[in-house]
């Protein structure tokens, strides 16, 4: 079996729940204006968040614009008279409070940082990746934290992927892994950066036309069989 010495893996939806977060930051924010958050605020929002992260993924927007961007679609879609530009504030600060590990996190991170230099990748706000960590137990685990927020280029960018080399202080791509829930910015990301991949695809989804990781996993425990 290929022997690793660095595994990048995934936050959000890897090892963190931030539906569950996002939710709560959003319902909370609207609750601090004498509003709730119904079921169709939650997933217009959840649409047009993809959307936008989309297209900081692709070039298209920078981090900054994307905080308030969203927050004016939205509201401009529910016909609401509320300030962007603060709700983001109120909704960040809220995020980072979110740090809800999925099953087999915390376990999962505790073996691979017993084992491998452990470094997560993701793409994500820095105070708010940074706040979720610190108010989790997988925080203590990790060797080192790469953010597109603070790296300046988000995955599948290779770029982001040098950005966590330096980090870590190593260099030698057959030796490492990508492990993460998305097709997209994770298997391709890591793909571009000419690593190998393992997908962590939960609810077994098919994956018809894109990029075709190394390995794929149901269960993060699954890695042990794997490293």
């Amino acid at each position: 079996m290929k022997r690793y010495e660095l595994v990048f893996i995934d936050l959000d939806e890897t090892l963190l729940d931030f539906k569950r977060a996002e939710r709560e930051a959003l319902e909370l924010s609207f609750a601090g204006r004498g509003l709730a958050a119904g079921e169709r605020v939650v997933l217009e929002y959840e649409e047009i968040n993809r959307t936008v992260w989309a297209a900081l993924e692709r070039g298209e927007i920078d981090q900054e614009s994307l905080k308030v961007e969203r927050f004016r679609l939205l509201f401009g879609r529910m016909g609401l008279g509320l300030d962007p530009a603060a709700f983001s504030a109120d909704y960040l600060r809220e995020l980072g409070k979110g740090a809800y590990p999925l099953p087999g996190a915390v376990e999962t991170c505790a073996w691979l940082a017993e084992r491998y230099t452990l470094v997560a990748v993701t793409n994500g706000i820095g105070e708010v990746q940074r706040a979720r960590l610190a108010a989790s137990p997988i925080g203590t685990l990790l060797d080192a934290v790469a953010i597109s927020g603070e790296a300046g280029c988000s995955k599948p960018d290779p770029g982001i992927f040098e950005y966590a080399c330096g980090l870590a202080g190593m260099h030698e791509r057959e030796r490492m892994i990508m492990v993460g829930d998305s097709l997209a910015s994770d298997m391709r990301g890591g793909a571009n950066f000419g690593i190998d991949t393992c997908w962590y695809n939960p609810d077994g989804a098919p994956n018809p036309s894109g990029p075709r990781p190394t390995y794929e996993i149901r269960g993060l425990g699954e890695l042990r069989n794997i490293l």
